[in-house]
Formats: structure tokens, sequence, C-alpha cells
């Protein structure tokens, strides 16, 4: 299977399927020294894990992370980290009947027809256990860029039909709600809302939202590695998310040029800045320095106990109802993911960025004007 690595120079590769024995990645590129550990690692991993509350799966799995190489002594050796989580609580037993017929919303037609094989148990490589290996290097790749200065909050801005209230907007209570929105008020009624999709074995949808902040200017290319442009290939990656917006987004396509554009001024430092930012952060595949604000789309979870039609493998027409331990909602944990993936984006383009400037390589050399 072809398309399990992503990035350029910090490279990730994943590996493994949700009922197999593990699942893992490999991260090569990463620069030595950084002072990395298992629990730098799993303090991402905890934030994705299943059967936290009631709005998850109710399986329980530790997803216990063990570093086998890259990293010796507390630091990084500047070869390949190659990290493993073993699957411990998999019940291949629920997905026995599953292996005949087709489940609406799942990956299991386009994989019978794209490799006349597929792994049933839980999905194989399409499982959301798969975003395991993308957390544990964007847990990296976070490390490197929060060096920097450079900073990512992510959070659920909506579940279903509910949304935050930007004016009611408390990044504290983030951590404080199962379903890691910044709105009390909302968190509250998209729970109720939850709540009601569980009576009715139905599930939701929901909106991530994503900002990084001190993101230099000058990152990204003006044609095909745009860094937008990668932004939304990392997100829409993600096996759940149907959508990605930056900025304004879809709002851009309403709006006229005097509302969409952002006017610049100067700093009290004499720095060039802007009086908005409908743009998101980037201006022709380039970031501007300005905040980065994306958003993922994210699709209701496919496997509810409502009745459904579909087709077995031999063609005949069936209802079911999907058997197993499934999540309500996936937003919530879909929100470390959807940072992880941000932040493997930004890293790969900010070391290919830096080689796209003579002085940037005099600096690094510490050369004079004279040598």
């Amino acid at each position: 299977m072809a398309g399990s690595t992503f990035g350029n120079i910090f490279r990730v590769t994943t590996w493994g399927e949700s009922h197999g024995k593990g699942i893992g990645v490999v991260v090569d590129g990463c620069p030595a020294g950084l002072e990395l550990d298992e629990d730098d690692i799993q303090r991402f991993l905890d934030r994705r894990r299943p059967g936290q509350n009631r709005y998850s799966t109710p399986r329980k799995e530790d997803d216990t992370v063990e570093i086998l190489s890259g990293v010796f002594e507390g630091k990084t050796t500047g070869t390949p980290i190659s990290m493993i989580v073993y699957n411990k609580t998999q019940r291949s037993g629920d997905y026995s009947e599953i292996a005949g017929y087709y489940r609406p919303g799942h990956a299991d037609l386009t994989y019978d027809m794209k490799y006349g094989f597929r792994d049933y148990r839980g999905g194989g490589r399409s499982s959301g256990r798969e975003t395991i290996g993308r957390v544990a290097a964007g847990a990296i790749a976070v490390k490197i860029l929060d060096r920097l200065g450079i900073r990512i909050l992510t959070y659920t801005r909506a579940i279903g039909p509910v949304s935050i209230d930007y004016s009611r907007f408390d990044r504290s209570v983030i951590k404080e709600n199962p379903l890691f929105m910044p709105d009390r008020t909302a968190a509250g009624a998209a729970a109720a809302f939850l709540d009601e999709c569980i009576k009715d074995q139905d599930s939701s949808g929901g909106v991530v939202e994503c900002i990084v902040k001190n993101m230099k200017p000058g990152f990204g290319d003006p044609v095909f590695e745009k860094l937008d442009a990668n932004l939304a290939k990392a997100i829409l990656s993600i096996g759940a998310v149907k959508g990605f917006e930056i900025g304004d987004g879809c709002a851009a396509a309403r709006a006229r040029g005097s509302e969409n554009n952002d006017e610049y001024t100067l700093s009290p430092d004499d720095e060039i800045i802007k009086l908005s930012n409908h743009s998101g952060g980037v201006l022709g595949g380039i970031s501007d320095g300005s905040d980065i604000i994306l958003r993922a789309f994210i699709k209701p979870t496919p496997s509810i106990s409502t009745e459904q039609s579909t087709i077995t493998k031999d063609g005949r027409s069936i209802q079911i109802k999907v058997k197993g331990r499934h999540d309500p909602v996936i937003v919530p944990r879909a929100v470390v993911v959807v940072e992880a993936m941000t932040a493997l984006t930004l890293l790969d383009m900010l070391f290919a960025g830096m080689t796209s400037r003579m002085d940037n390589l005099i600096k690094f050399f510490k050369l004079t004007d004279g040598q």
C-alpha cells in the first residue's frame, strides 16, 4: 500500500492495523539534541484515547507508547525515531459478520474495489486507530515548534448544530469539558444534543478549529507547494474529514473584495501588519506572519445502530445494524489529530524554507559579507 508516508524533510510513515499486533510510526528528519521521552508522546496520545467519557467508544485502550529507536539518554540522535502502541483489547469477533457486506459510510466497498481484499476487523488501515501514529509524530513536531516560539491551539468549534460563541471564548475551559469546546454554554448544549443522538442510536459530526500563533512570514511556496494547499492535504488525509477551510474559507465566496481584502498599516515598531485576517495567515501560498486559522469539517460516525440498507459481497440487498463499540461523535478525539497534522505540515515546510534565502545560509554559517 503506497501513500503511508507524509512530508519531505520531516518525514513520517505510519504503519499497522486496528486489530493487528500494534500501531506505529517512523519519524525521519528530526534534528539531534531534542529532549524527548515517552511522556512527551503519551500526553498527546492520552488526548485521543478512547473510553474517557460517554461521548467516545467504551473500548478501553491504554494506548501506551514505546520509543524503539532514535532517542539516547533523553535526547534525539538524529536517526529515525520508531514508536509503537500495542493493541491490547481487540475484539475481532465483533466484526466477523461484516466480512460479507459493505457498511454504509465506511471504506469497505472502495477497499474491495481497489485491492480485491480487505481487513474487515475494525477497518484495518482505514480505522481511526491509524491516527495514533500521526499523533505520536505530531507530538515531536509540536515540541520542536514550541522551542521556536510557534504555538498551536486546537479545539472543537461545533458539534452538529451547536457552535461556540466567540464572545464567550475561554481557552481555559477547553480541557474542562469532554467535547474540548472553549465555550462552557455551548459545551452543555452540545452534550444535550449528543445525548439525543445516543438515544436515537445515531451519531453526529462537527468542526475542529486550529489557530497557529507566531508562525514567521515567508514559508510555503507559490505554486504546487503552497502552505495552505499542503495544510489542506494534511487535514483532508484524516479519515473522517470531509471539508477544509482557511481564514474566511467558504464565506469568502460570498464576500466583496472590499470586505475580504486585508488592509495593511504600520505597527508602533514600524512593522507591516494587517488590519484584519480574512486570509487566515496565508497569502499566495506563503505565510504572512499573522495567525494561521484553519478548520476541519468532520462527518458523523458511520458506525450506528440505526437500521440501514446495504449490499452483500454476492449482490444481495439486506438490512443491517452495525454492532461493536463506537463513538457517537468523532470530533473531540479528532482535535489532537488535527493539531498533529498541522504541526507536521508547518515543521516540514519550515525546514524546507530555511534554504530559500542566501542570508539564511550566511547566518547559519556565521559568515560576513566579505567572506
